[in-house]
């Protein structure tokens, strides 16, 4: 960066804060990079190095450790099929990303020499061949090869130690390459504003907050995982490279030979700068390997049934009066609302777990005048600490010696929202136990639930990285290591912690927390959110990527800023996106200072009763809403899935990126442009009815259907058998007419309430029998519940 640059940030940052943070974020930027100058290694000279031949192995349950000139490879499969590879010897622990211990072995895998000279581990879900010289296939049972390892490469740095004295442990940087089906399409990768099919391209693995706003094309943003799910006509795949540094991912789609037989395969390279190299390879149907993805890193918290209701919230409400007017707009116009949430103009001038006492002088009374109506508080929780001494937060944290430090034992310093603050390690179970007891104070206030915001983590800084420098101390739960590694899980474990405190302050609830920042796991303690998308019709598409990628990540609850975080959109805009969040498990509403308003009725009369329309959609569907949530802690299967989720071969769905499965049981096709009243829908396999007309369509194929202002289209599944909310409130069964000689199915997990209760699945299935719906409880008993059949009126549309 050139001086005119630095200067040119230096600006910019003075004017998006304030001078006197501005110029204080100049002094951190400076203070962070003489810190990372003196007490990160300095590394002379490097040099390349290749596993060369195999020399050798040694069986080992699961599979076995395989010995090369300059390395070595362990491969082990997991009773549930997944396979594990490390190489340089590393085992699966320690992880952030598993849950508990890790998986059983295959006792029946078996470690067998295989021909020119290289080893297959042989299970009966999956076969893994490493050639001689290092390159490592995932192959079906029947042999198709899913994903071809090429042998990797090492840059070993002499001269690691830093001026602390410190050696440069795990820091090695690697790249590895591999190969994939010509006809291959990547997914994943965390929340990526473009996508959700990821194109061609490099990916940057650091979570990073975007300045303000964000929109397709910018990357990295605050959620990054290691996590690629590859779907081919060979069948998908779901790889995962259990590393935190810095990293890169480079994708290249293949292209099929066209007539020529020479195919060019897909290709994917890792490039990590320090850290193990090792992975996790999981092959199935999408179902499966998203259900093997949960057994490896942990059932999704199941977020309490208030948290699938509307929720509203802005930056600067301006104190209680303000919250007051704002529901009371809600209540007066008949429209649903669950919760409303504060954001980090609540507080005591900025400081985490205080409150403006002039803002909002009664906040348990207002908490508890809310719930009497069923609606929520729900607070922010920002992890910067006012470096303050007096400031109660900072005063215990450094009693608890809670805080990061340097490499020379002093206290981290940063620039966030209060001022000149610190921040927790969260990678120290101390640490941990600390913070999470301090939302104690939050409950105390009324909350019901927090969203962690700023946990990349954020440091203003007018030049270089937004967060804390590399060089900084973590106790990494007693290994010892920098930033370089912490970073990217430092979200993730504020969230353990948020969600550990809140367990054991009130055992008798579900938590609800979700979170900006976070890594592979983050779905054991709660959900995210889009963070800063920008105003605009990108944004909106932006918002769809984000919520289909973290659901293919294992984090199927999340949804965006409705309207966009940055500006004032048109009441167009504004409804087609409320349109949108309709349907997507966390349906909120938010604006930056500045943004204008978010309540409905802000944008029109017309608006208003649109947005009433889709409000009532959302009341009636929350019972699926529930289903599917349970659905998810159970197998792992997101609420929100690509079209192709059940047809993974269906290379038409696979591209499709304009329209999502809500469940098994409906089709969303959300307005996504100005101006749009008729748009094109690619069907999967199967009749599909108009949920709005009637209509029924048979897939595979593309059809047009109406998109009025009023509404986006909605298709059910024939067949399909869904819980909704009826007339009187109770739980009723929507049917939608299958048909003849195919029959249908569905699946309702009634609401236990906000505790720990695991309720019963109950089966259905429905057929059809002339101008009959016959619908049925699977295990034999009563259906139980008042049964609605609907499109048996409907024509078959062209």
């Amino acid at each position: 960066m050139d001086g005119r640059d630095l200067l040119g940030r230096s600006v910019r940052m003075i004017k998006a804060v304030g001078p006197a943070q501005g110029l204080r974020s100049v002094r951190t930027a400076w203070r962070a990079r003489r810190a990372d100058a003196l007490a990160l290694p300095r590394h002379s000279a490097e040099r390349a190095r290749v596993p060369g031949a195999a020399r050798g192995a040694e069986p080992q349950p699961g599979g076995g450790l395989i010995h090369f000139e300059r390395s070595s490879l362990r491969v082990r499969v997991a009773s549930g099929g997944a396979v594990f590879c490390g190489w340089e010897g590393a085992g699966p622990e320690p992880s952030y990303a598993l849950a508990g211990a890790c998986p059983e072995v295959d006792a029946r895998a078996v470690l067998e020499p295989d021909t020119e000279g290289g080893w297959r581990v042989v299970s009966e879900r999956v076969l893994v061949v490493v050639s001689r010289h290092g390159a490592v296939e995932v192959r079906t049972p029947g042999g198709a090869v899913l994903r071809r390892e090429l042998p990797p490469r090492w840059w070993d740095r002499t001269a690691v130690e830093g001026a602390d004295g410190r050696p440069d442990g795990g820091a090695s940087r690697w790249v590895q390459r591999a190969q994939v089906a010509a006809d291959a399409r990547f997914f994943g990768l965390g929340g990526r504003a473009h996508g959700p099919r990821l194109r061609d391209g490099a990916y940057r693995l650091w979570n990073t907050d975007p300045g303000g706003a964000f929109a397709p094309g910018d990357d990295p943003l605050s959620l990054t995982m290691p996590v690629q799910l590859v779907v081919a006509d060979a069948g998908t795949h779901l790889v995962f490279h259990d590393n935190s540094w810095d990293g890169r991912v480079t994708l290249r789609e293949g292209a099929e030979g066209a007539g020529s037989g020479h195919d060019r395969p897909g290709t994917c390279e890792v490039r990590m700068d320090g850290g193990p190299l090792r992975y996790w390879v999981l092959a199935g149907t999408p179902a499966r390997v998203l259900q093997g993805w949960t057994a490896l890193t942990g059932a999704p918290a199941l977020p309490p049934q208030w948290a699938l209701g509307y929720q509203h919230a802005r930056w600067g409400f301006g104190g209680q009066a303000e919250v007051r007017r704002v529901v009371a707009g809600y209540q007066e116009r008949g429209l649903p609302l669950s919760a409303v949430h504060l954001d980090i103009d609540h507080y005591d001038r900025h400081r985490v777990f205080t409150v403006d006492r002039q803002r909002y002088p009664d906040l348990p009374g207002l908490a508890r005048e809310l719930r009497a109506d069923g609606v929520r508080l729900v607070s922010i929780v920002d992890p910067a600490v006012k470096a303050e001494p007096g400031d109660t937060v900072y005063e215990g944290g450094a009693a608890a010696d809670a805080f990061v430090r340097d490499a020379r034992g002093r206290e981290v310093r940063g620039e966030a929202w209060p001022g000149e603050s610190v921040y927790p390690d969260f990678t120290d179970a101390r640490a941990r136990k600390w913070w999470g007891a301090l939302y104690a104070e939050r409950l105390a206030q009324g909350f019901a639930g927090v969203w962690h915001d700023m946990n990349e983590p954020v440091s203003f800084a007018a030049f270089g990285e937004r967060t804390l420098p590399r060089s900084a101390r973590h106790a990494l739960e007693g290994r010892g290591g920098d930033h370089r590694e912490a970073h990217n899980i430092y979200g993730l474990a504020m969230a353990q912690a948020g969600f550990e405190g809140l367990c054991e302050l009130r055992p008798a609830e579900r938590p609800f927390l979700f979170s900006r920042s976070g890594w592979a796991g983050l779905q054991r303690y709660g959900g995210s959110w889009s963070g800063d998308v920008a105003t605009g019709w990108a944004g909106l598409r932006a918002s769809l990527s984000l919520v289909l990628g973290l659901g293919l990540c294992g984090v199927p609850y999340s949804g965006p800023d409705i309207g966009g975080f940055s500006g004032v959109p048109s009441p167009e805009l504004y409804l087609r996106w409320f349109q949108l969040g309709a349907f997507l498990p966390l349906f909120r509403t938010h604006s930056a200072l500045g943004a204008g308003r978010r309540e409905p009725w802000e944008y029109g009369d017309e608006v208003l009763e649109h947005a009433r329309t889709a409000l009532g959609e959302r009341q009636r569907l929350l019972p699926y809403f529930g289903t599917l949530g349970q659905l998810a802690r159970l197998t792992g299967a997101p609420y929100v899935r690509p079209v192709w989720w059940s047809a993974p071969r269906d290379r038409a769905l696979r591209d499709c990126e304009d329209a999502f499965l809500l469940g098994d049981a409906l089709l969303v096709a959300p307005a996504l442009a100005a101006g749009v009243t008729r748009r094109p829908v690619r069907l999967p396999r199967g009749r599909w009815y108009d949920t709005a007309t009637g209509r029924a369509y048979d897939g595979p194929r593309q059809v047009w259907v109406e998109a009025p202002l009023s509404r986006i289209p909605v298709l059910a599944r024939a067949g399909a058998v869904l819980p909704v909310t009826g007339a009187d409130g109770g739980t009723e069964l929507e049917v939608w007419a299958p048909v003849a000689g195919r029959g249908g199915s569905g699946l309702v997990v009634p609401d236990a309430g906000d505790g720990w209760q695991r309720p019963t699945a109950e089966r259905f299935t429905s057929r059809r029998e002339g101008d009959r719906v016959i619908v049925e409880r699977r295990d034999g008993g009563a259906v139980g519940y008042p049964v609605r059949v609907r499109g048996l009126a409907g024509g078959v549309g062209a």
